[in-house]
């Protein structure tokens, strides 16, 4: 962060500071109290469950030397109306700050971490580079990884997420992206804004505003995003697999690891590029990040070489681990809609090359009237993959079990549970070595305790 005082700030964000004194440099900032350290300040929210003010002595014990608060505390605190406002109010203020550091703005319905963690292994040789942790996708995580940024930050890569209409557009008043890029449009958010066409609307705020010199990058496969390219006045840069794509993979096959191998063309070049990622689905999350790269200005030799050598760093996505007796766990429970999930039993059935396959799946969540629809579909799907054994977990996701038993004969094949104890005891007395188990569901879920279970003292 850039070192300001307590008055600067107070003075950026429209606060009064009470019980401090105006001179204390603050040097990181933070809103989880466990993150705090010397010298930042804690952004107090308030949640459904918890409201951060009740953690300020917690914060304090671990060196904040102040807190943005709604009202007074009794320690140090800058007063404001709102804290996720004025958390906004001061991350704009920092990148306007930050005039050489290019500002590169992700969104989509399902891939967006992958991406983002991907471009930033691109781009972190060629200057410091600024990411999101996990998913700080929000109007609290954005503005706290754009605090992260120092003077010496050449790129900043901010994942956008949202919950509905002008969500994004908040968030790009806050960053100034100058290369924004729209990867995908699924069914995430069906429930709030009601079809795919007004997601993708919902989505396209983050090429509106991009400046003439900026560059708007979209995926040239999804028609509904194609439709919205006049909503820009930036270039266009698309990727995919269409035959008008600016960067286009063709000739993809999948190693026995299940890990995409594919040409990738532009402009006349074609590089091979063996991805280390797991999925076909991974293809456009790499075209996407080469191409927001190739807009930054990095050469394609240097992404093909990122590409081949990254290292996944977000948890629970498509996250392998093999136990000493040979069973394969694929953690892939960080999130869920219906288009990540028939990728992950692709991904599955793929990476299993024949050997015994556990689909253990939980709810889709936010997917509004579909939801019946897309569970049932998902359930048939797994049927149709010739997925060895389904289980799904808990009431949300008992059509997608229903489905599978009405696709084909299957009987024992598909077992529905209540809870996540249930499914860890099921697996633990059924699973043998050498077989391979998906664990996926939308993240309120929480499944990833069962691929953590599977995994502990396993021998």
């Amino acid at each position: 962060m850039i070192p300001m005082t307590l008055a600067e700030i107070a003075g950026v964000v429209g606060g009064r500071i009470v019980d401090g004194d105006p001179d204390v440099v603050v040097t990181s900032a933070v809103a989880d109290s466990r993150d705090a350290g010397p010298g930042s300040v804690f952004v107090c929210i308030v949640g459904e469950r918890v409201d951060g003010h009740d953690y300020i002595p917690q914060a304090r014990e671990r060196g904040s030397v102040v807190a943005l608060t709604s009202h007074p505390v009794g320690s140090p605190a800058i007063v404001v109306d709102d804290p996720v406002e004025a958390l906004g109010r001061l991350a704009g203020y920092v990148i306007r700050r930050l005039p050489d550091t290019l500002v590169i703005g992700i969104t989509g319905s399902s891939g967006k971490t992958t991406t983002k963690d991907l471009l930033a292994a691109i781009l972190a040789p060629h200057g410091e580079t600024v990411s999101p942790r996990g998913s700080f996708n929000s109007e609290v995580g954005l503005p706290l990884t754009v605090l992260s940024c120092s003077t010496r930050t050449r790129f900043l890569v901010l994942e956008m997420g949202m919950r509905g209409s002008g969500h994004i557009r908040y968030l790009c008043e806050l960053a100034h992206p100058r290369i924004g890029a729209l990867i995908n449009v699924g069914s995430a958010h069906l429930e709030l804004l009601g079809s795919q066409e007004a997601i993708a609307a919902a989505k396209a705020e983050i090429i509106a505003d991009l400046p003439a010199e900026g560059t708007a990058v979209l995926h040239a496969d999804d028609s509904r995003i194609m439709a919205h390219v006049s909503a820009t006045r930036a270039n266009v840069m698309t990727f995919g697999e269409s035959a008008g794509a600016d960067v286009r993979a063709v000739d993809i096959t999948l190693d026995e690891r299940a890990r995409p191998v594919f040409t990738l063309e532009y402009k006349g070049d074609r590089q091979r590029v063996a991805l280390t990622l797991t999925g076909e689905h991974q293809v456009a999350n790499a075209l996407a990040a080469t191409s927001m790269a190739l807009a930054a200005g990095i050469d394609l030799g240097a992404i093909v070489d990122a590409l081949e050598h990254y290292e996944s760093v977000s948890r629970w996505r498509m996250e392998i681990t093999e136990r000493p007796d040979g069973v394969t766990i694929i953690n892939d429970a960080y999130n869920a809609n219906p288009e990540s999930m028939r990728a992950a039993l692709k991904a599955l059935v793929a990476l299993a090359a024949g050997r015994r396959t556990w689909a253990v799946v939980g709810e889709m969540r936010e997917i509004g009237d579909t939801s019946i629809m897309e569970h049932d579909a998902i359930g048939r799907l797994a049927v149709r993959l010739d997925v060895s054994r389904l289980i799904a977990v808990g009431d949300g996701a008992r059509a997608l079990h229903l489905g599978a038993l009405q696709e084909g004969s299957w009987g024992e094949e598909s077992t529905w549970v209540p809870d996540i104890e249930a499914a860890v005891a099921l697996l633990r007395a059924e699973v043998r070595p050498d077989d391979v188990v998906l664990v996926k569901a939308s993240r309120s879920i929480g499944l990833e305790a069962v691929a953590e279970a599977l995994l502990d003292g396993a021998s």
